[in-house]
This record gives structure tokens, C-alpha cells and sequence, in this order.
């Protein structure tokens, strides 16, 4: 097959995009299909064989110069007009403007490709795709979750109203600002259901999808996430009193603020260190929660990790911590098994799903509960016997069932299932075509 992936961001370091993107693309190479990317800013990283096409927006959200104002010589047409105008009013554009582009992109190259493949950029432009005057190619999509779970929980954290002092008194209003960020929802709630076939990583998320997105279950193919092969137990001593989390630091879906209050409980008995891998909003809600609850000489962050230095890292620690409110899979979960790190997660989405439902992986607590995560964690750091033990359980399941060449092979097949789909119905539609002589 020749398959042409789109993906309006592919951050390298943070998010599970990233690395979904980069691992699935290669093994679907390895298999002897031709994949070309087709990507916005941030841009993937991708290994030998697999091809990347920019297609380059504003950049709007680049570090350290986020919600800019691009120079006047910056705009090349009326897309660029629109991306910047819809940031100015609090949206987010990224997934309209990026398939507004890459449409136009693929219909000039319509014959380079068997089938096009969408990573949840889900904008009711790529619904286009299939028509035979626009591009004229099959679509697949995959949904990680619905951005609308992400919507519930920051609506839930946000105030109605907040004052900031300093020269002059400033009013912001955070909820109305959460619904406006999240506009884009509107067109991904209207386009999921016209999706010809969906893929999602967990039976949680399909769940959710069809909750949420009103998409018909038969058109949801399940298929499990993998984790890489460099992800291995660690060959040095575990660091005394180190407990990792990888997380959107600022993102209350990730649950931070959750656990930094339980690791404060804990550090007022134990000589314990913190790690966040994740770079945090300067003066954002995580620094400010550090500060307030006087652990700051106990937390550090990691981040521009290469894929080595990661594996280190989270094979350095005594146990690892996934307090999220929600997930469609969790890849960080699966990869900290894999190092045969023990766990304390939580018990949401679908992250009792990746690490069983046995209890032999990790200890499982109620999301946001902080005194039931802080007698998880002291629990297991007092008991090295049942970390390793959990470590090696966690390291079975995922040699067990999560794979990176199995997840390709299965999207394969369900890539073909739609390409054969689409022809057979279009073989349908043009026999049933009036001919010249019957008008």
C-alpha cells in the first residue's frame, strides 16, 4: 500500500502522537508499505524509510513565543489569515487550517497514494477526501479519545471568574476561555460519525467515542498500542527514594497536582526525590502548587530527552506514578512496564485496561483521591520484595501483548479492508451511473 498519513502536530518529545506516529509509521515500512507524513509544526521525527511532508502553518504556539503575532510578510493566503484571526479570539485552528491545506496538497498528488490516513486531526474539510472531485481516496482515522474528556475535566478545574492585580486590575473569565479553546470540537463531533472506519488504542476509548462522538460501533476497530524494544529493565541500581511521573505538567487531565500533594505528605517521613518528565509552564499552575506546598529542593523536571536517556530515566526509579483523570491508552504506562518499573496509577480511562486486571502490574487508586494515592505509594516503597515482583509482571504482559510490528500489521489490514470498502462502492456507484445513451 502506498499511504499517505496526516497529522496536524507531531510533537517528538511530549504526547503519545509523537511517538505513535514515528513507531507505527516504521513498522508499517518494515512490512514493505510506503508511508509519506504529512505534518504541521511541530514536526515528527521519523526513521529511515519513512518520508515526511511539511506542511507548514504560522507556527502560532512555538516555545517560548506562544500566541505570537507572525510579521505581515509571514501570511501567504487566506488559510494563514484565518489561523491567525481564529488564535486571536481564544480558539485553537490547528486541525481546521492544517486539513484545509493538506487537502489541496493531496489532490495535486492523488496518484502517488492507495489510501489516506488520518491521526485525529478529525476536520470536517478531510470528509472531502473521498469524493472523487476533490482528492478521490479512501480515509482512515484513528482516534486516540475524544479531546471532549480533556474539555470536561479542564471546565471542572477552571474558575468562573479570576482577578489578577499588579498596575491595573484584570479580569479573566477561565471557563469561557476553556470552551472557546475548545471550539474545534464542534467540527470533530460533526465529522467522526461520516468517518468510514475509526481505529482506537483501548475498548475504553471506543467506548468513549461512541458515547461522545455519536460513531456507529461497527465502524470502530480496536487495536492496542505497542511499546518499543529499547524499552528494557535497567542494568543500573535503582536511585533510594526516587518516584518518576510523565506528564503535561500543566494539564490538569494528567492529575499532577494530585500527586504533588501526596508526594508532600510523604516527604514530611521520607528522604524521597520527584521527578516530572515534562517541561512546565513558567510560573504555571504546577510551579506555583510546588512552591506553595514547599517541596521545591524535592522536584525536578526532565525533558528534551533523546529515547535512550528516557529508558534511563524511567528505569532509574524506585516506582513510577500515573495519576491521570483520564487516558486512551497511556503509553507511558506500558513503557515504565516494560522497564520493570512498579506502578501506582489510577483508575481511569483506559489504564486498568494496559496494566490488567489482576493487580499484579500496579496498584490501581481512584483518580483525584489524595490520601489513597499517598498510602499507595508509601505502601509500595515499603515493600521492595512487591516492587520487584510487580516489575517482572509488568514486564510479561507487555511482551505479551504489546507489540509495535503487531499494531502495524493489524492497521494494515484494516487500511486494505477500507481501500477494498471504497473501490467496491465506487464500482457500485458507476455501474448504477445512468450511460450516455440511456440520458
Amino acid at each position: 500500500m502506498r499511504i499517505a498519513m496526516l497529522s496536524y502536530r507531531s510533537k517528538p518529545h511530549v504526547g503519545g502522537q509523537g511517538i505513535y506516529i514515528r513507531r507505527l509509521t516504521r513498522e508499517l515500512v518494515a512490512l514493505g508499505h510506503t508511508v509519506e507524513v504529512f505534518s504541521g509544526q511541530p514536526y515528527p521525527e521519523l526513521d529511515e524509510g519513512v518520508t515526511l511532508t511539511k506542511v507548514p502553518s504560522l507556527d502560532l504556539y512555538r516555545p517560548g513565543d506562544e500566541f505570537r503575532n507572525p510579521r505581515p510578510s509571514e501570511f501567504r493566503d487566506l488559510v494563514d489569515v484565518e489561523e491567525w484571526l481564529t488564535m486571536r479570539s481564544g480558539a485553537f485552528p490547528e486541525p481546521v487550517t492544517f486539513s484545509k491545506r493538506v487537502v489541496k496538497l493531496l489532490a495535486e498528488r492523488r496518484d502517488d497514494f492507495d489510501i489516506v490516513f488520518d491521526n485525529q486531526t478529525l476536520a470536517t474539510p478531510l470528509l472531502g477526501i473521498e469524493g472523487p472531485s476533490t482528492v478521490g481516496l479512501p480515509l482512515a482515522t484513528t482516534i486516540h479519545h475524544p479531546i471532549t474528556m480533556d474539555r470536561r475535566i479542564e471546565l471542572a478545574a477552571a474558575p468562573w471568574l479570576r482577578r489578577k492585580q499588579g498596575s491595573r486590575i484584570r479580569v479573566e473569565l477561565p471557563k469561557l476561555g476553556v470552551w472557546r479553546w475548545y471550539s474545534f470540537l464542534n467540527q470533530q463531533k460533526r465529522t467522526a460519525p461520516q468517518l468510514r472506519r475509526v481505529i482506537v488504542p483501548s475498548e475504553s476509548s471506543k467506548r468513549d467515542v461512541v458515547r461522545e462522538f455519536g460513531v456507529d460501533p461497527g465502524r470502530i476497530e480496536t487495536i492496542l498500542l505497542g511499546v518499543d524494544d529499547r524499552f528494557v529493565p535497567p542494568t543500573e541500581p535503582r536511585v533510594p527514594g526516587r518516584i518518576l511521573a510523565m506528564a503535561s505538567a500543566d494539564a490538569p487531565l494528567k492529575g499532577i497536582s494530585v500527586l504533588l500533594e501526596a508526594f508532600a505528605k510523604l516527604v514530611t517521613e521520607r528522604e524521597l526525590e520527584l521527578v516530572l518528565v515534562t517541561k512546565p509552564k513558567e510560573g504555571g499552575v504546577t510551579e506555583k502548587l510546588i512552591a506553595k506546598l514547599g517541596i521545591e529542593d524535592r522536584v525536578s523536571f526532565a525533558n528534551g530527552l533523546t529515547d535512550d536517556e528516557l529508558v534511563a530515566l524511567m528505569g532509574s526509579a524506585e516506582l513510577a506514578c500515573v495519576p491521570s483523570l483520564y487516558e486512551g491508552f497511556s503509553l507511558p504506562t506500558a513503557e515504565l512496564m516494560a522497564c520493570e518499573t512498579p506502578l501506582v496509577v489510577s483508575r481511569a480511562g483506559a489504564i486498568p485496561e494496559v496494566v490488567g486486571p489482576d493487580g499484579l502490574c500496579a496498584d490501581v487508586v481512584e483518580p483525584g483521591d489524595v490520601g489513597e494515592l499517598t498510602a499507595a505509594l508509601a505502601a509500595l516503597l515499603d515493600d521492595p520484595e512487591r516492587r520487584a515482583e510487580m516489575g517482572a509482571a509488568g514486564r510479561r504482559r507487555v511482551k505479551e501483548l504489546f507489540s509495535w510490528s503487531a499494531v502495524a500489521a493489524s492497521t494494515a489490514q484494516v487500511l486494505e479492508d477500507v481501500i477494498a470498502e471504497y473501490d467496491a462502492e465506487r464500482g457500485r456507484n458507476a455501474a448504477a451511473a445512468p450511460t450516455t445513451e440511456e440520458n
